[in-house]
């Protein structure tokens, strides 16, 4: 009996303490693949209704892992990164522009690669930086091991280019996603044994409007079905151009995941998707208004993915509204890795929605800002940068303007 009330005493303490907790990671240190597209809209991705596309691999992380509905990121290239990378709104990090040292993340700034660094994690970054050309800037500045692509903000052509490889110039082999990619499936081989951060900020759909064979050849010919609703004409051949760049950018999407599943890494591999922007044309974007470059929801909203196999639920989709700030400490939640950084985080950890635990929903709000202009989002409404208010649950196209109904509201976002 003594022996039985021993028993029962240590199962009731090992769940006091979480041992036993269904929704606790097994994997302390899983490794970390976030992929990040340029200038790619929300409605860029077949998983996101359009059938222009197919992008079965994407969609994929979408399936067996999460996604966010509401995720917002900055309108154009240089804010978002350095959001991701610190947890820190850009207007804090010292970026104020896309170019002329304005893109720069300031020395004293934390970032993530800085972080699992610190926690014993090999990292690396392939393609396209726009955070600082040179050091301290620089990627192998601020965290990161290994280091190839390109660190400024546009590069003029995608097909075995010079680009650099941890400060020294060398030339690309090859259509530059498939290049950045082989580098990332080298990187997973020689890491395999060990924890890894792999940061893949590929440079497509951003211009120049470069795209192999046969990825133009199945797009060229296509009759668009879903096409962009606003009042400027869409030109056609860039949309098909920038439809085909994600093709290619899904087809090594796969490249990577088939690589995870080959070395049975799938369930210790936490894999990020998302967008640096709205798309860089107007094209079909989900009827949401504005693209790269504007504060509304169509040049901020993108999809986000994330997939943990195992650990996060397959096919769950959250409304809570998130954003790039929020990466850095939800990797950590995930993680359970304490971090210190100089200045305080603007993000959330969101890793308990991820895993099914309890979490308290707070009366959040999100910034959008460029080129003088901010709008501000709540999880229901955004007030846009004429103050004209919008229930985003019910007109994602911002078209019906409904301060004058709720003045209150309107003027505590203001």
């Amino acid at each position: 009996m003594a022996k039985n009330l021993l028993v029962i005493f240590i199962i009731i303490l090992n769940v006091s303490c979480g041992k036993l907790s269904r929704n606790e990671p097994t994997v302390k240190k899983p490794n970390i693949i976030l992929f990040l597209a340029d200038d790619q809209g929300w409605g860029d991705l077949s998983s996101s209704g359009n059938n222009n596309l197919s992008t079965p691999n994407i969609d994929a992380l979408k399936t067996n892992g999460a996604t966010f509905n509401n995720f917002y990121v900055q309108p154009v290239c240089s804010p978002t990164r350095a959001e991701i990378l610190t947890g820190r709104y850009f207007t804090r990090t010292g970026v104020y522009e896309t170019s002329s040292g304005g893109e720069r993340i300031n020395m004293n700034e934390t970032t993530i690669a800085e972080i699992l660094k610190k926690a014993d994690y090999h990292t690396a970054a392939f393609g396209k930086w726009h955070n600082g050309m040179q050091p301290p800037y620089h990627p192998n500045s601020k965290g990161f091991d290994e280091y190839y692509g390109f660190a400024s903000g546009h590069w003029g052509n995608y097909f075995s280019p010079m680009l650099e490889h941890n400060g020294a110039l060398v030339k690309g082999n090859g259509f530059l996603v498939d290049d950045l990619t082989d580098k990332g499936l080298e990187f997973i081989e020689n890491n395999k044994a060990k924890p890894f951060f792999l940061y893949l900020p590929y440079n497509t759909p951003h211009s120049p409007m470069q795209v192999p064979d046969e990825f133009w050849n199945k797009m060229k010919n296509k009759s668009l079905n879903f096409l962009s609703d606003a009042n400027d004409d869409e030109d056609l051949q860039f949309t098909k151009a920038a439809l085909a760049m994600v093709e290619n950018i899904d087809y090594n999407v796969g490249r990577i995941t088939d690589k995870i599943k080959k070395l049975n890494l799938e369930d210790k591999t936490i894999i990020i998707y998302l967008s640096d922007n709205g798309p860089n044309t107007y094209r079909w974007n989900g009827n949401m208004k504005g693209k790269k470059g504007s504060v509304d929801e169509g040049g901020v909203r993108t999809p986000f993915y994330i997939q943990w196999t195992k650990h996060i639920p397959k096919g769950l989709e959250l409304n809570e509204i998130a954003g790039g700030i929020d990466i850095l400490p939800t990797l950590c939640g995930l993680l359970s890795i304490p971090y210190s950084t100089e200045f305080p985080v603007d993000g959330e950890d969101l890793s308990a929605l991820l895993l099914g635990n309890k979490f308290e929903s707070k009366d959040r709000f999100l910034f959008n800002h460029w080129n003088g202009k901010t709008s501000v989002r709540s999880q229901k409404y955004r007030l846009d940068n004429e103050n004209r208010l919008y229930d985003i649950t019910l007109d994602r196209a911002q078209k019906n303007d409904i301060s004058n109904e709720y003045p209150n509201l309107a003027n505590k976002l203001l």
